[in-house]
């Protein structure tokens, strides 16, 4: 089969371009973690969170002693402790994980009623807006809502995200059961 792209043409992933090529499967990263991680880092099983590009680890540590004077400076206390006494071993561990499931990793961690994520993934992505896309961006920028289109994106992406997450779960669960229906299907 002769095509622009050479003799023969390989498809990766889903229908859409390079953008969703193939990567390992990490439907077991929050197992791998679970496991791989010292038992005594967190109060519980991390939440682990995954995409095409990275993964993030977040953890839940001990809860500040309310009689602290200052319980808000005690909790960064803590999570720069964690932060700074655990930073080899979550290097290694990342570095293992990146190996085995070809993304990024990242790390945070919860206290209290805060999550703090350590360094992570900003990845840029490509849109086309037509001018009434841009004006609703703009109006954004313009109210102090959002300091730039890109923060306005990202804000209209976080507000639509937050009113269908039940729709967006149903609609993951629907392309997890197409991909293996896929993976089952006759080869040819």
């Amino acid at each position: 089969m002769k095509n622009a792209h050479g003799p023969r043409s390989r498809r990766f992933g889903r229908p859409g371009g390079w953008q969703q090529a193939d990567v390992p499967a990490a439907s077991d990263a929050a197992d791998w973690f679970s496991g791989r991680l010292p038992d005594d880092w967190f109060t519980g099983p991390p939440t682990v969170e995954v995409d095409r590009e990275e993964i993030i680890v977040v953890g839940a540590l001990p809860p500040v002693d309310s009689a602290d004077t200052n319980s808000e400076a005690a909790g960064d206390g803590r999570v720069a402790r964690f932060r700074e006494s655990t930073r080899a071993a979550r290097m290694q561990i990342a570095d293992e994980a990146e190996l085995r499931y070809g993304r990024k990793v990242a790390w945070g961690v919860t206290l209290d009623d805060r999550t703090i994520l350590f360094t992570h993934l900003a990845v840029p992505v490509m849109t086309r807006l037509r001018q009434p896309e841009r004006k609703v961006l703009d109006t954004l920028v313009d109210a102090g809502v959002a300091r730039s289109r890109s923060d306005a994106l990202m804000w209209t992406v976080r507000l639509a995200g937050k009113h269908t997450e039940e729709w967006l779960a149903e609609l993951r669960e629907a392309m997890a059961k197409v991909d293996e229906l896929r993976a089952d299907g006759p080869q040819i």
